[in-house]
């Protein structure tokens, strides 16, 4: 215990610097309350006897603290500065962003840079990416941990345990990934975007989404300008390992087919964090008339296609905070109500429209069906009219009696009692067989009795 001690003076556990290896290794730069609240949700419900909030918060980070500590030692995590608030920021260092990498079972070269000096002008970006990366994600409380907990807190742990599920798990997000317009995934040339978030949870309806956090400092123009990046990294087609052309974001992310002639680019979710000066409202009304080529489909048959477009969709984090990717808040540019994020980013109506002619289509194989079943039992109807009766005893023929009376080919026998039943016909070949028997027989005795008397008579002449 004490080499232990030596090695993780903090005595922190391997799954609790895992942990803080898997958040930091997605979020790149995080509070310690941030990587307790993915890592540990639970424990946002304990410690609610200490006497003020600080106190609070430091029973709740205490382990994680620890685990920082001991990552620390080791140079794989490093303090990156502070916040307005005194939280102090931590990152990983090169080795711990491998380390990292190795816990979420993803490439090296997909993990980014280290987010050294982040802390030196606030982080209210980056911080505004975590709380969104929260918001989407919505970590469930283990209530198998708060047993013990006051009956109050056990209520709000299940509240929240039975709210609205959030987006995939932790390994469905990636932070700051680049988006080549030119070069190469590890080596970007300028002209293309970062996506301050890579969500992949197919799993819940979310196959791939870019999302972009924005503090409301820019201009609906320098937000325009990016989306263009966007855009241009959308269409951009490489050589895939097996010699195809496809998009570039193919060859990094699965995403399921298109229909024809409507294969829209991945959508890009704008999340408005309002703690600038500017209106996010006037904002989101620029932006959509500036990008409508980028994102307006074509209308056909009551509803749109969006092949080739970029689908645009816009939320606010307070909202986002508030309902989830569940609720209601997603407004998509060229809609006109607010939906649900899978609903915002999906095509409704063409779903709806597919599911009517998918039920139209089974109505009528149905009714074909129900036709082919009433016109095959009005044939049979007729057939069983049509099948012949034995004259001998009123039965009806079998199929197999009723094909053998049926006129054959040349060189064929002729059926010999075309109105008889197998029975009957076996009982009158029979019959028929013992009457030609007796009849031979007599024929024969009649054949011996006319010799007998010319004899006779023969001889009486030749006695006289």
């Amino acid at each position: 215990m004490a080499g232990k001690r030596e090695e993780n003076p903090a005595g922190s556990s391997n799954n609790l610097r895992g942990d803080v290896l898997r958040v930091l290794g997605v979020l790149k730069v995080a509070t310690v309350e941030q990587i307790q609240q993915i890592a540990a949700p639970h424990l946002s419900y304990r410690h609610t006897d200490k006497p003020t909030p600080s106190k609070r918060k430091q029973a709740r980070t205490a382990s994680h603290t620890g685990a920082l500590s001991d990552l620390r030692k080791h140079g794989l995590a490093e303090n990156g500065g502070q916040i307005p608030g005194g939280d102090t920021l931590r990152n990983l260092t090169p080795m711990g962003l491998k380390a990292a990498a190795r816990e979420l079972g993803r490439p090296v070269g997909e993990m980014g840079d280290p987010a050294r000096g982040a802390g030196r002008t606030g982080a209210s970006h980056p911080m505004a990416v975590n709380e969104a990366v929260l918001a989407l994600l919505r970590p469930k409380p283990d209530l198998s941990q708060l047993a013990g907990e006051p009956a109050d807190v056990r209520a709000a742990a299940q509240a929240a345990f039975d709210a609205p599920d959030g987006l995939g798990t932790l390994a469905s997000y990636a932070t700051e990934v680049a988006l080549p317009a030119t070069g190469t995934w590890s080596n970007p040339s300028k002209g293309g975007a970062q996506a301050d978030i890579v969500i992949t949870a197919p799993e819940d309806g979310v196959p791939l989404l870019f999302v972009e956090i924005d503090n409301c400092y820019e201009s609906a123009q320098v937000l325009a300008a990016k989306i263009d990046k966007y855009m241009r990294f959308c269409q951009r087609k490489v050589k895939d390992v097996d010699g195809t052309e496809r998009p570039m974001w193919r060859t990094r992310w699965w995403v399921p087919d298109g229909r024809h002639a409507d294969q829209p680019h991945p959508p890009l979710l704008l999340v408005f964090n309002r703690v600038g000066p500017r209106n996010p409202d006037t904002v989101t009304a620029q932006l959509a008339e500036l990008t409508r080529r980028h994102w307006q489909g074509t209308a056909h048959d009551g509803f749109h296609l969006y092949d080739g477009k970029l689908p645009i969709v816009t939320t606010g984090m307070k909202q986002l905070q508030e309902h989830g990717p569940a609720g209601a808040i997603f407004r998509r540019f060229g809609r006109r109500h607010h939906q649900t994020l899978v609903e915002a980013i999906g095509n409704p109506r063409r779903e709806a429209a597919d599911a009517r002619q998918q039920a139209e289509y089974q109505a009528r194989m149905r009714e074909h069906k129900e036709q082919l079943r009433r016109a095959a039992e009005q044939q049979r109807a007729e057939r069983e009219a049509r099948r012949p009766v034995c004259v001998g005893c009123g039965t009806r023929f079998t199929d197999a009696r009723w094909k053998a009376i049926e006129p054959a080919g040349w060189g064929v026998p002729r059926e010999t009692h075309p109105h008889l039943c197998d029975d009957c016909k076996q009982q009158a070949v029979t019959a028929e067989c013992q009457a030609e028997h007796t009849e031979d027989g007599h024929q024969v005795q009649d054949r011996a009795v006319p010799e007998q008397k010319a004899g006779s008579t023969w001889l009486s002449r030749f006695r006289t």
